[in-house]
């Protein structure tokens, strides 16, 4: 199955690692430290302030929609796989 992050934009449901909320986010060291020496794996789903961070096996990416609503997604998918 397939997760939709936005902007008309999916990745496999097998892929997603983990899903992180953008402002909970921005309190973490660790976090910061881990953003910062993977930007070249960075995508900007987000026109304006990102909502949520998902990290995949390759990439990075900050979406418009919450942590919250991806979560569900995430959930669906998996339900449908088993």
């Amino acid at each position: 199955m397939y997760i939709h992050l936005g902007d008309n934009f999916v990745v496999p449901s097998k892929e997603v690692v983990m899903i992180l909320d953008r402002q909970s986010s921005k309190a973490s060291a660790i976090v910061a430290e881990f953003l910062e020496k993977q930007k070249d794996k960075m995508v900007q789903l987000a026109n304006g302030e990102a909502k949520s961070i998902i990290i995949t096996l390759d990439k990075i990416y900050f979406s418009p929609l919450s942590s919250s609503t991806l979560k569900k997604r995430a959930q669906i998918a998996f339900d449908i796989d088993q």
